[in-house]
């Protein structure tokens, strides 16, 4: 379970919970962690649980466990049956990777490299849209500032992004969860000092510049699109997400999601007209290159995570 909660996940709400027992782990979503303003449908609630269940597996394995998941309604029930245990790339990056927030070196990535890369993202009900050409790169750049843009003039949006932000070290050790400034590459600064300051370095300008120069500075980008919009394929997703993030971290390489363009319902549209999806939903962004290392995210330990069985 300590696998399992070092999964990516929306504003790093740890939007989760686990019962177990003996040869059966449940996860369950935490609605109290649920992001009504950027996420009012729980789309990235339920990628995130997706994420989850994805490290538990590949974890279980390392222990001689193999995970079989099931997802009945909001769960996702996994049974455990004793196997040799087998070591893999994917499950060792668990503890390394990270979502890296800030610019990359523009260096592309070799075409086995991209292999590899889609492969892993690869999960039934799933399909991965691989972005390598420069000027289909700048126009998911546009995609992402009008996206960003109109979250940054929501007023529900901000209040919802700043509940989540954690300025000091101070902060985010005695929460253990949120977004601690130092792992987007900025200062800690106690909360009285910082967040009277936000709205002047916390910019619509600012922001909307730093996300051109981190995307243009990218290899490539990857879209996930499921076949369904419901909960199943959005667990889905998040397994392919996961895999994704697991085998870009084993390769050596960095990445980093910007979701606005699925996040904001009209700007949603148009994206998906641009990638010719028809009725389907593009459900997950994420750009890759080689990167530096940043601080990793912290994340609640699994007794605080736990419930008891009913």
């Amino acid at each position: 379970m300590r696998f399992a909660t070092l999964a990516a996940n929306s504003h790093n709400t740890q939007p989760w919970t686990f019962t177990a027992s003996a040869n059966r782990i449940v996860i369950a979503p935490d609605f109290a962690r649920r992001c009504p303003a950027v996420d009012p449908d729980d789309h990235h609630l339920f990628v995130s649980l997706g994420c989850a269940a994805e490290n538990l597996v590949l974890a279980a394995s390392m222990l001689g466990l193999k995970a079989n998941p099931v997802v009945e309604g909001d769960e996702i029930i996994i049974d455990l049956e004793a196997i040799s245990r087998a070591k893999s790339p994917l499950a060792e990056a668990i503890t390394v990777r990270q979502s890296t927030r800030t610019t990359y070196d523009g260096r592309p990535v070799s075409p086995e490299t991209l292999r590899l890369l889609e492969s892993a993202c690869r999960e039934p009900g799933v399909s991965p849209i691989m972005v390598t050409d420069r000027a289909r790169i700048s126009n998911v750049v546009d995609y992402v500032v009008q996206g960003n843009s109109a979250q940054m003039r929501d007023e529900a949006f901000m209040d919802e992004l700043q509940g989540w932000m954690r300025f000091s070290e101070t902060d985010a050790m005695a929460r253990m969860d949120g977004l601690f400034s130092r792992c987007s590459g900025n200062p800690a600064l106690p909360a009285w000092i910082a967040r009277p300051l936000l709205g002047l370095f916390f910019t619509e300008k600012g922001e909307n510049n730093k996300y051109r120069e981190q995307v243009e500075s990218s290899a490539g980008v990857v879209v996930l699109v499921a076949d369904a919009s419901d909960k199943a394929h959005w667990i889905a997703v998040g397994r392919a997400c996961q895999r994704f993030g697991l085998q870009a971290t084993a390769l050596g390489l960095k990445y980093a999601f910007i979701n606005q363009p699925v996040e904001v319902a009209a700007v949603r549209s148009q994206f998906a007209s641009f990638l010719d999806l028809g009725e389907r939903r593009p459900d997950i962004i994420m750009r890759f290159g080689t990167g530096p290392d940043l601080p990793n995210s912290l994340r609640r330990a699994p007794e605080q995570v736990m419930r008891e069985r009913s």
